[in-house]
C-alpha cells in the first residue's frame, strides 16, 4: 500500500512538471499550438499562400463590427516598407497611389506620424534607418525579411520582452507602434472608450501573419478583447494608425485573379478600396510575392513598378 502511495505520488509530481514544460514552452512560442482561426473565420482563397475574409464577430464581440482579415503567408509574401521621403516625393500619397506606385498585391498603413509627416517609432526599409529612433513607450514592432535566414521571415515583436538589435538590424524591414495584447493575453491599451477605424497586425502561432481592418468605428480594447478571446492562435497582436489613416486595399490582379462569388461582395468591395476616404499616408507596407509562379498570379498580368 506505501509503494502504490508513493508511485502515485512520483507520477502525480512528474505529471505536473511535464505540464508546467509545456506551458513554458507554449509560452515562448518553441512549441507549436494548433491554428483555431481556420474553425473561426469563413476564409476564401485570393492565391495560393493568402486568404481573406469578412468576419462579424457580433455575436459574441456585440461592440465590435465585422472585421476584414487577410491570411499571409511569410514563406511565400515579403513585406516591404515605404516611406514617401525615401521614395523621392516631396509629400505622401494616397494608398492607391502607394499601390500603383509599388505594384504590391496588398497595401496597408503603417504606424503613427508626426504633424510634419515624420514617423513616431523605429522605421527601417532594408536594414537602412529612415530617421526615426525607437519610441520610449510603444512596444510593438512589426518585422519582416531577416538577416538570419533560420528566424521567422515576418513575425510581431514585444519590445517589452524581446530585443532587436539595430546595428547590424535582426530584420531588415521593420515598423514600431502600440501593442494591443500579448504572448500572456494581456491587454496592452487602456479602456478608454475612443472609437476609430483601427488596423491590426497579428501573428499567428503557426507562422502566418494577419493584417486586420475594421469595417466601422471600435475601441482598440474591444478589439484586444474580441481578437484574443475569439481567435486563441492568435500570439500576440499591434496596432497600426487608426481614424482616417486606417487603410488596406488589393491591386486589382490579385481580386480578378481571385474566383469571384455572389458572396464576396462585401470584402471585395473594402479590399478593392471603393468605400470610405483615403487620405494620404506618409508610410505604408506592402506585401509582394517572393517569386510570381509561386503566388499563383499568371505573370502576364504584373506590371513593373513605376519609376519613381
Amino acid at each position: 500500500m506505501k509503494d502504490r502511495r508513493r508511485r502515485t505520488r512520483h507520477v502525480n509530481r512528474w505529471g505536473k512538471a511535464l505540464c508546467g514544460c509545456l506551458i513554458s514552452l507554449w509560452l515562448t512560442g518553441l512549441l507549436p499550438v494548433r491554428s483555431a482561426v481556420a474553425d473561426t473565420i469563413p476564409w476564401e482563397r485570393l492565391t495560393t499562400g493568402m486568404q481573406v475574409a469578412l468576419w462579424n464577430p457580433r455575436d459574441t464581440c456585440p461592440q465590435v463590427p465585422a472585421l476584414l482579415i487577410l491570411q499571409i503567408d511569410p514563406e511565400r509574401f515579403r513585406f516591404s516598407i515605404y516611406q514617401f521621403r525615401d521614395e523621392g516625393l516631396r509629400t505622401p500619397i494616397s494608398i492607391h497611389e502607394w499601390q500603383q506606385r509599388t505594384d504590391a498585391y496588398v497595401m496597408f498603413n503603417a504606424g503613427l506620424f508626426r504633424e510634419d509627416y515624420s514617423y513616431l517609432g523605429l522605421l527601417l526599409k532594408e536594414g537602412r534607418s529612415l530617421g526615426s529612433k525607437k519610441h520610449h513607450s510603444w512596444q510593438g514592432l512589426f518585422a519582416a525579411e531577416p538577416a538570419d535566414g533560420t528566424l521567422r521571415k515576418a513575425r510581431v515583436f514585444d519590445l517589452a520582452f524581446e530585443a532587436f538589435t539595430e546595428d547590424p538590424p535582426l530584420y531588415r524591414e521593420a515598423a514600431q507602434s502600440l501593442m494591443l495584447f500579448d504572448r500572456m493575453g494581456k491587454f496592452r491599451v487602456k479602456d478608454s472608450g475612443k472609437r476609430a477605424f483601427q488596423t491590426v497586425v497579428a501573428e499567428d502561432g503557426q507562422g502566418p501573419i494577419l493584417v486586420i481592418k475594421s469595417a466601422d468605428i471600435v475601441s482598440l480594447h474591444h478589439l484586444a478583447d474580441c481578437l484574443h478571446r475569439q481567435l486563441p492562435s492568435l500570439q500576440q497582436a499591434m496596432a497600426m494608425d487608426g481614424g482616417a489613416s486606417s487603410d488596406v486595399i488589393a491591386s486589382q490582379d490579385l481580386l480578378h485573379a481571385a474566383q469571384e462569388t455572389a458572396a464576396q461582395s462585401a470584402w471585395r468591395s473594402l479590399l478593392a478600396g471603393n468605400t470610405g476616404v483615403h487620405i494620404p499616408l506618409p508610410t505604408v507596407i506592402g506585401i509582394s510575392p517572393r517569386t510570381p509562379a509561386r503566388a499563383g498570379i499568371p505573370v502576364e498580368s504584373l506590371q513593373p513598378p513605376r519609376k519613381p
